[in-house]
């Protein structure tokens, strides 16, 4: 693992964000916490898999332990914008029919990929955003907190020094990211979900790629499920997710091949970044263009992965 070839009866991979991630700047501390809540998140997605249950019931399952970690840019623990709030993102899609919802700018919900799963199987609509969707989510009766509850002492100071010294909200190289999963079921059903608090500083209701579908969020079971993470501008502008799975279909690719070169053209544009795949024949992978990634990855074999750094086996 992660290169798996196709043959696999259920797949599960996630990631927790890419950038300046390395030894020197990591502590043991947060080092072991990210690997816990990794692992932890692949105990729910694979619980489900394991039972024969629906790859989008298990992405859903295991992105929203990391929303919940505040290791991560995802719910708990999310960035803060130029103004100090937290507006969350996510996406999620079932390769079966090509249904999907996506979120932007949400801030009470306290599991933003259950809202965007809201509107995909509750409303007629692919995306909703701001407080259009909080409304939604409150009428759904999902679990509303305050918005105070994401934040972190740690995503406080980072604005802080951020603002200080005039620096830029769009560092390509960023060191925390987006969480996803991307999986295949039993029934050979392939599904993806992202979710973030977008980047340090952001303004003007920036929104990435993360709830962007066939950007940062995409799944097909005719080709693939993909998530990603990085400088969302970039892989909006490559349609990332999209054109992955179109190199899969109609060029024949394998899911390694598909992702080396779509992230060779995020790179080429000027970004960063890395993605988690697997295909509809349960071939998968993980590629990043930076020193780390948060990630793991299981399937029915039981071969099991959890890291962090770029040099790692």
């Amino acid at each position: 693992m992660p290169e798996r070839q196709s043959g696999t009866r259920w797949t599960l991979m996630l990631h927790g964000g890419s950038g300046r991630i390395t030894c020197e700047t990591l502590s043991a501390e947060a080092d072991a916490g990210a690997r816990a809540a990794l692992s932890r998140a692949l105990d729910a997605g694979a619980a489900i898999l394991s039972a024969g249950g629906a790859a989008v019931d298990a992405v859903e399952a295991a992105v929203q332990v990391l929303e919940d970690d505040p290791h991560f840019n995802a719910g708990r623990g999310a960035a803060l914008a130029h103004d100090g709030r937290i507006e969350l993102d996510a996406a999620i899609m079932d390769g079966a029919g090509r249904k999907a919802g996506a979120v932007a700018g949400v801030t009470r919900t306290r599991s933003p990929v259950a809202l965007a799963r809201a509107v995909m199987e509750r409303s007629p609509h692919v995306m909703m955003a701001g407080a259009g969707a909080d409304g939604f989510a409150a009428a759904q009766g999902l679990e509303q907190v305050d918005p105070a509850w994401f934040e972190i002492p740690e995503r406080r100071a980072q604005l802080e020094a951020m603002l200080a010294d005039g620096g830029d909200a769009f560092d390509v190289d960023m060191k925390y990211g987006t969480v996803g999963a991307v999986a295949r079921d039993i029934s050979g059903h392939l599904a993806a979900a992202t979710s973030t608090g977008g980047v340090t500083g952001k303004r003007w209701g920036r929104i990435g790629d993360s709830p962007l579908i066939g950007a940062g969020t995409w799944a097909d079971d005719r080709g693939c499920a993909v998530s990603c993470t990085g400088s969302g501008e970039f892989f909006v502008r490559a349609a990332a997710g999209h054109a992955i799975d179109a190199r899969i279909r109609h060029l024949g690719e394998d899911a390694a091949t598909a992702t080396d070169a779509v992230l060779a053209e995020i790179r080429a544009l000027g970004g960063t970044g890395g993605i988690i795949v697997v295909a509809a024949d349960g071939g998968s992978t993980w590629r990043f263009a930076t020193p780390g990634m948060f990630r793991a990855c299981t399937d029915d074999s039981g071969a099991r992965r959890v890291a962090i750094y770029g040099d790692e086996a």
